[in-house]
């Protein structure tokens, strides 16, 4: 098994035409975060010696948005396919040896977990070319993986290109791939656009590496909804769902009570303690803390808020940037949260 160094290829250059907006896809917010921002975060413990950011549409937005973030941006002057969005890293990796992992900046629901058992199977297998799948009981839209009677790959075929066979397959790319880094440059090079796009398809250094008798390896995601890309604002929806239902779980293993989970939004940034109640409806956010004991009422809105032990926020409130004493109790429909004395007993 080796272990060469990995180095992150990030394709964030496509403008993204299905979203139909001005704005570079990979900037459009999912879960409180532009979607590049959930792939960057998934990849870092990887802990990649560099990691490239391949822009071209609106690449000015997109290094403004990235400004703070540890990547290298690498131009593609023109959109001539994904193969061609890698080649133009080349010459940004000036080291020879290495392994490269290519990713889309359209997958904000990619696990750290997917990624390390990827690229560790990988060096495993000590294959040239290791790339990720899923099955799709609707596969439309994905290029499909073609394989052999002995069930080896034997390259990937675009839907545009596919026949009406190819079609009915269910195994598709997932778009991730770790390639050898000599291999990768020499294989675009040698990759054309004879397919109907006219493009540079990465996906053709699979047939190449098959061909050159070289170890090709497919590394299967079990969770078909981690390889979702986000195309669509329809997709960015189901994206923004799937994170947000992840951090509910997340905060429930916690010890935190949902009523209708569903319908509950918190920002990763907010902090909720254990024996809390937070009912239907409700929305968190701007690093608001919350201690333990306290019930948000259906329907509030809190943003940058502070509550202490046992707070109850009744339903419909509204509080911005409140600072709330334990026990405080608010009823519904307050604003601004001034907080109101307890009721005597008796």
């Amino acid at each position: 098994m080796h272990t060469s160094p990995l180095s992150l290829v990030i394709l964030a250059a496509g403008k993204g035409t299905r979203m139909r907006s001005a704005r570079a896809k990979v900037l459009h917010e999912v879960f409180f975060a532009p979607m590049i921002h959930h792939v960057l975060t998934a990849t870092r413990p990887l802990q990649a010696r560099r990691t490239l950011l391949i822009i071209g549409h609106q690449a000015e937005a997109v290094r403004e948005v990235m400004a703070e973030q540890d990547v290298e941006f690498v131009v593609q002057q023109e959109q001539l396919g994904t193969g061609h969005a890698v080649l133009t890293a080349e010459t940004a990796l000036p080291e020879k040896d290495g392994t490269v992992m290519i990713l889309c900046g359209d997958t904000p629901l990619i696990r750290s977990e997917t990624l390390i058992n990827m690229a560790q199977e990988h060096r495993r297998q000590s294959a040239m070319v290791t790339f990720m799948t899923t099955t799709l009981g609707d596969p439309s839209n994905y290029g499909r993986v073609l394989c052999g009677e002995d069930g080896r790959v034997q390259g990937i075929v675009e839907q545009k290109d596919a026949t009406a066979e190819q079609l009915r397959i269910k195994e598709i790319n997932a778009g991730i791939y770790c390639v050898d880094q000599e291999f990768l440059f020499s294989a675009l090079k040698k990759v054309g656009s004879n397919n109907s796009q006219g493009e540079v398809y990465l996906t053709d250094i699979i047939a190449l590496a098959v061909h050159a008798g070289h170890h090709v390896n497919r590394f299967l995601a079990a969770s078909p909804v981690e390889v979702l890309g986000v195309n669509s604002r329809v997709e960015l929806a189901e994206a923004e769902n799937v994170l947000q239902q992840r951090r509910n779980r997340e905060l429930m293993s916690q010890g935190v009570s949902m009523e209708n989970p569903e319908t509950i939004w918190i920002a990763p940034d907010v902090e909720v303690s254990s024996d809390c109640l937070i009912e239907t409806a409700v929305r968190i956010t701007g690093g608001t803390r919350i201690g333990s004991f306290c019930r948000i009422g259906q329907g509030a809105i809190l943003d940058n808020c502070q509550l202490a032990r046992g707070v109850q926020i009744g339903p419909y409130s509204c509080l911005n940037g409140q600072n709330l004493a334990a026990d405080t109790v608010l009823p519904p429909f307050s604003t601004g949260g001034q907080p109101l004395p307890q009721p005597s007993s008796g």
